[in-house]
This record gives C-alpha cells, structure tokens and sequence, in this order.
C-alpha cells in the first residue's frame, strides 16, 4: 500500500500498536485480504541507511504478517530506534504484534458466535 490517502485514513482511524521501535495503525481493510505499507523517515539518515530498513520492514512483513490473512490494513511507522536494530530484533518486535493482530481479525468473532 503507497497511497497517501490510505495512509492517512489508517493513521487517523486506525488503532495504534507500539514496539519499542515500530509504531504501528491498524484498521479494517475493505478488501478481503490484509494490506501493510511501510513508512520510514529519515530522521538524520542517509538514503542507505533509511531503503537498508525499509526493505527489513517489507521482508517481515511479506514473512510474519500477510501470512497470517487477517483482513487489515496495518501501516509501520518506523521510530527512530529502528535504524540502529538489527533485523533479527526488528523480527522480534514485528512478530510481537502478531497477537495484537490476531486478537483484531473480524473472522475470529464471527468463530465465536456459531
């Protein structure tokens, strides 16, 4: 997802997941399949630094959270403590949403009532 009228109505209507490097929104997607975007500022970092944890980002979320199928929009902000995480604690903090989005897939409720 890279529209910027997606992003915005995920960062205002979405709910709000934090690690201790990643800020996270996440909303109902009117789709039937889930969609993530990844936003990283630059926060003082040159292009190399800043696509280096974009494409950490991309790759976790393509491996840790699509294939979960819950039906969201979810949009990773990127903080600025990210930059200096290795990918295998950026993996940690992505697979500590996994619960929090597992708790909001619209399917689990609709389990529960039959």
């Amino acid at each position: 997802m890279t529209r910027g009228a997606d992003l915005e109505r995920i960062r205002l209507e979405g709910k709000a997941l934090r690690t201790s490097a990643l800020l996270v929104r996440v909303s109902a997607s009117p789709h039937a399949r889930p969609r993530a975007g990844v936003v990283v500022p630059r926060y003082g970092h040159d292009a190399v630094a800043r696509n280096t944890l974009k494409r950490r980002l991309r790759e976790l979320v393509r491996t840790v959270v699509l294939p979960l199928g819950i039906p969201v929009d979810l949009v990773i902000w990127a903080q600025r403590s990210a930059y200096g995480r290795p990918f295998d604690r950026l993996r940690d903090d992505v697979e500590q949403l996994v619960p929090k989005l597992q708790r909001l897939d619209p399917r689990r409720d609709a389990a529960c009532d039959t």
